[in-house]
């Protein structure tokens, strides 16, 4: 039987995916699941027959509905969707996808539409955080333009806030998994240093330098390395070691999606993937995110982004010391401007008042940008296998 199901394609930031009203989705967990491979044309490596665009950044889906907790408006649960694998994985939110969840909220009357700008308080599912989005309103809905740009996303469009309040320990319940701000592990007789950090998501970052990258590198030029897959069997190593210490995995390799992986380095002027320079004088710290099967996202997560803001506030950490060498040391970084692929990704951080010993983050803003590409129904067979 054919069904027809009310949906709205949007971006937000730089990903971008469909987003539904729960009530128009099965209740069954397993049913729902079923329901979104179909609609995204799951497992194909190229997802041809279904809405996804065979890249993780363009497999995304969001699910809302209004929310019963006094601290929020909305409950918003994020699922990246497998593109050759029948997975559907909630384990994890997505920063550039939450800064949609405003906006469609306030286009289908979820929250009261407030001119010039309507906040929104987000309920994140996967998190158990709340998201504050900050959204532009004229005339009841969503304003779309504006002269904000972000890197990654051609054009001008309004600029949303979205502040993450209390990021630490999202997934994992810690800020330090391992209860360090450094650990190591010898891999064929190297020692590589590495910092586990969960705020927004968990990330285990790496300095580029100790797997031999200059990290400069676009997408392109990762996968065209001589020896990538040395570097991605050294990644993917840490990554499952990492999970299991943080109780995500029961052996390595379990979880193919958590902890994620950022490679980090200081500042360098590179081209970046569309050409264009970007300087070593505008960032203070280099980074490249890792996503599934060892691939380079081809911008940054924004998740990561907040995760690489707290790591550069937590002494130790291979961010803190990154950052420290071009800023010299300080007791709090209130803004962190990381280098990508496609350009800067700029954090700006508040910290408690009246806090007594180490600075305490209260929440972590970022800027982004959304628009509503498509509004209609995406149509699926229910009765027989994709």
């Amino acid at each position: 039987m054919e069904r027809k199901i009310p949906c709205t394609y949007m971006r937000g930031g730089t990903s971008k995916g469909c987003f539904f009203l729960a009530s128009d989705l099965p209740e069954n967990t397993g049913e729902r699941d079923e329901w979104l491979l179909k609609i995204y044309g799951s497992p194909d490596a190229k997802q041809i027959n279904g809405m996804g665009g065979a890249t993780p950044t363009t497999s995304k889906a969001a699910i809302i509905r209004k929310s019963d907790r006094p601290d929020a408006d909305i409950d918003y649960l994020f699922c990246q969707i497998g593109i050759d694998t029948s997975m559907v994985d909630i384990s994890m939110n997505c920063g550039n996808i939450s800064s949609a969840v405003g906006p469609y909220a306030v286009d289908q009357k979820l929250v009261e539409a407030k001119e010039p700008v309507t906040e929104v308080r987000i309920y994140n599912v996967n998190t158990g955080k709340i998201i504050l989005a900050r959204v532009p309103v004229r005339n009841g809905k969503f304003e779309p333009e504006g002269s904000y740009a972000i890197d990654g996303v051609p054009g001008l469009a309004s600029r949303i806030d979205l502040v993450f309040q209390k990021p630490q320990g999202a997934v994992t319940g810690k800020v330090l998994p391992t209860g360090n701000p450094l650990d190591f592990l010898e891999i064929g007789g190297e020692r590589i240093a590495y910092s586990f950090v969960d705020a927004a998501n968990p990330i285990v970052f790496i300095r580029g330098d100790s797997l031999g990258l200059k990290g400069t590198e676009t997408p392109a030029q990762y996968e065209a390395l001589g020896n990538i897959r040395d570097i991605k069997q050294k990644i993917e190593i840490i990554r499952g070691t990492c999970a299991v210490t943080a109780g995500l995995a029961q052996k390595p390799g379990d979880n193919p999606v958590l902890p994620k992986v950022s490679i980090c380095s200081g500042p360098e002027t590179y081209s970046g993937s569309d050409g264009r320079l970007v300087r070593k004088e505008d960032a203070d710290i280099m980074a490249r995110f890792i996503t599934l099967n060892g691939k380079m996202n081809p911008s940054f997560a924004g998740t990561a982004g907040v995760c690489t803001a707290v790591a550069a506030n937590i002494p130790g950490t291979i961010v803190h010391e990154i950052v420290c060498a071009g800023q010299g040391r300080r007791e709090k970084f209130e803004i962190i401007r990381i280098s990508h692929p496609c350009g800067i990704m700029e954090i700006g951080t508040e910290f408690a008042k009246n806090q007594s010993g180490s600075p305490e983050i209260e929440s972590c803003i970022l800027g982004r940008t959304a628009r509503k590409i498509m509004d209609g129904f995406v149509y699926i067979c229910t009765d027989y296998p994709q």
